[in-house]
């Protein structure tokens, strides 16, 4: 294969030791730094709409249902483009699509900046969206790049501080968005574009001058293959998509379940929704350092237990009509959703080692065996990222079809509710029960 770009590293083990800690941590740390500002910015085009729907008043002329198409349209287009986004780095090379990746957030960046006035016919405005659906892209290819340059001992950490940087993309949008709203009005949304569009810029430069491509990623491209015949591909697709699919829906809605069901304004919306993302996002990297800790399994059970008692708050909350209740069950969601992105992303890793390990037992070569399971992992994570990112798109169009038919979120939060307890149970089935059909490694090996 001929190579593109510069800087390839031809050998990499991040489990020898010896060179893991002569040099190759400080390698692999460089490149996680320098992923995570665009995958950062990735999530805040991705999320865009989220705030600029915010902006879009009785002039624009949209119904609630208009806005909640607005926002799940990205969601759909960011699910789907993460399949072709996880293998982007083993055919191009990891610096270099993510010079690339972050380049092409310009296109929406630019284009809403253009088309956000009242007047703009709704199908224009759905396009634009559709394009910001490209920052959910970026996930896939930043942890796929990411997971290839750490041992996996230290996997939980790394992709879990990797994807919560991020994260908080999301609540990062939404700040800014308050910001701009509580300084400059609701009639200022371009200003919100004319701050990130330089910044997108800065993140393409900083990947092209620090990071580096992985020869060894560039050697197989069709781990897809094996990973969709899999069944424990599926059952962690399902269980990300109660994790991360929760997380992007939330974070998609939330403003528009405060203004549609509290009767909130703009910027009282705003001054709430960008904490659900952040500590969402803060609560990843903690996900994944307990991971490490007590196994992925056994935290991602507990989660959703968490989620199922959050979701209920939220029912109670809306029912009661009480919006500080409604506020700190909906936080609560944030935060589960969060440490179960991370405790999720941690069990992938730990499956395929397993399987590797008892190749191994059985005679395998330990080198190509461990090999092939990090291909499968960095495969099984973009499948995972998209079919979960989907779950972020269900979660806005049960809040659309609750909102018109109902006048309420109720209906949707219990439809989640079933959900969560429907992860609860094939997480105790599948991961938990004795025996288990896939054990994760024993601590030394998980870290």
């Amino acid at each position: 294969m001929k190579r593109l770009g510069g800087r390839w590293i031809d050998e990499w083990d991040p489990e020898n030791a010896e060179a893991w800690e002569s040099g190759g941590k400080r390698v692999a740390n460089r490149n996680l730094w320098f992923s995570i500002f665009p995958q950062h910015l990735g999530f805040s085009i991705w999320t865009l709409w989220s705030v600029m729907v915010l902006f879009m008043g009785p002039q624009y002329g949209l119904s609630a249902a208009d806005k909640f198409l607005l926002v799940s349209t990205p969601t759909l287009v960011g699910a789907l483009i993460r399949i072709p986004y996880t293998f982007a780095p083993a055919k191009f090379g990891g610096r270099n699509w993510t010079v690339v990746s972050a380049a092409l957030l310009l296109i929406p960046a630019v284009l809403a900046a253009i088309v956000i006035h009242p007047g703009t016919s709704l199908g224009t405005f759905v396009v634009v969206a559709a394009l910001g659906g490209i920052g959910g892209g970026n996930f896939a290819s930043s942890m796929a790049n990411i997971n290839a340059f750490y041992p996996d001992r230290s996997k939980g950490w790394a992709l879990g501080l990797n994807a919560g940087g991020g994260n908080l993309g999301v609540a990062m949008v939404q700040l800014v968005g308050l910001l701009v709203i509580t300084l400059a009005g609701a009639n200022s949304p371009r200003i919100l574009l004319y701050v990130y569009i330089p910044l997108l810029i800065i993140a393409a430069v900083c990947a092209l001058l620090f990071m580096d491509n992985l020869t060894t990623m560039s050697r197989d491209t069709k781990a897809m293959r094996e990973v969709v015949k899999d069944p424990q591909s599926w059952v962690m697709s399902l269980l990300y998509t109660g994790t991360f699919g929760s997380f992007i829906g939330y974070s998609f809605a939330f403003g528009l379940v405060l203004q549609n069901q509290f009767a909130r304004t703009p910027l009282q919306a705003a001054s709430l929704t960008f904490l659900g993302p952040l500590v969402g996002s803060l609560a990843r990297p903690v996900g994944g350092w307990l991971s490490d800790r007590v196994g992925g399994a056994k935290l991602t059970f507990w989660t959703f237990l968490a989620l199922t008692v959050g979701t209920g708050l939220t029912i109670v909350a809306s029912s009661l009509r009480s919006l500080p209740l409604f506020v700190v069950g909906f936080i609560a969601l944030f935060v589960f959703s969060g440490v179960g992105n991370g405790s999720t992303y941690k069990m992938i890793p730990a499956i395929f080692r397993a399987k590797a390990q008892s190749a191994i037992d059985a005679g395998a070569e330990p080198a190509p065996a461990l090999l092939r399971a990090r291909r499968l992992s960095g495969a099984l994570i973009g499948l995972a990222g998209a079919v979960g990112a989907l779950g972020g798109l269900f979660i806005n169009l049960a809040f659309r079809e609750s909102f018109m038919s109902a006048k309420s979120g109720i209906p949707a939060f219990v439809a989640f509710l079933i959900f969560y307890g429907v992860c609860f149970v094939v997480t105790w089935a599948v991961y938990l029960r004795k025996p288990a059909v896939v054990t994760e490694p024993e601590p030394a090996l998980a870290g």
